[in-house]
């Protein structure tokens, strides 16, 4: 037979308890505070609703769907938008006072991608990351490494070389040129 030996546990005292509770609460404050801390604009506003995120982490949002069906610009297209950039404090950097003809492949990244996503009529929110942006570049008043904020609606959208033969038709009417050369009310012409 064998015996076991007892050893007798002297009673924790009341304030070691306390002390060790108050700790743990403190660390899981700290905790809290460093994931928030980390947390930054676009991982909070993907878990928004109807924020949806692409691959290359432009985040936009329908505000409007447009047309169903409906054909989305390329970037051999031009679209005609309105259109509202922001920064993340809200500031309006830029701002269209009619609907304006955007050459698709011609501005950033982010704000092309989200062109092609849209159908004609839609309305989207946009947010682009600065990689899709300006990245480390200050442009104008718009700070290096700036989330931008833009509200885009798409009216309507023709290839680029349509929208040339247009401009080159519009040019020659302004200089009072017909395509043989002869004005009207001028000799030789009608």
């Amino acid at each position: 037979m064998s015996s076991v030996t007892a050893v007798p546990l002297q009673p924790v005292k009341r304030s070691y308890i306390v002390y060790l509770c108050i700790g743990i609460a403190l660390a899981l404050i700290a905790a809290v505070a460093l994931a928030v801390q980390g947390d930054d604009f676009l991982t909070r506003n993907a878990r928004a609703r109807g924020v949806v995120t692409t691959a290359s982490g432009l985040q936009y949002k329908v505000l409007t769907p447009g047309k169903p069906g409906a054909a989305k610009p390329t970037d051999a297209d031009v679209a005609l938008i309105n259109y509202e950039g922001k920064l993340l404090d809200g500031t309006t950097f830029d701002k269209s006072q009619q609907p304006t003809p955007m050459p698709v492949a011609a501005v950033v990244p982010g704000f092309s991608e989200a062109l092609k996503l849209m159908p004609k009529g839609a309305k989207y929110r946009v947010w682009i990351k600065p990689s899709l942006g300006y990245g480390e570049r200050q442009t104008g008043p718009i700070p290096p490494n700036s989330t931008l904020v833009f509200d885009i609606d798409l009216l309507d959208f023709l290839p680029e070389a349509q929208v040339r033969q247009m401009q080159m038709m519009q040019q020659m009417q302004q200089q009072g040129g017909m395509p043989g050369g002869a004005m009207p009310g001028a000799p030789g012409g009608r």
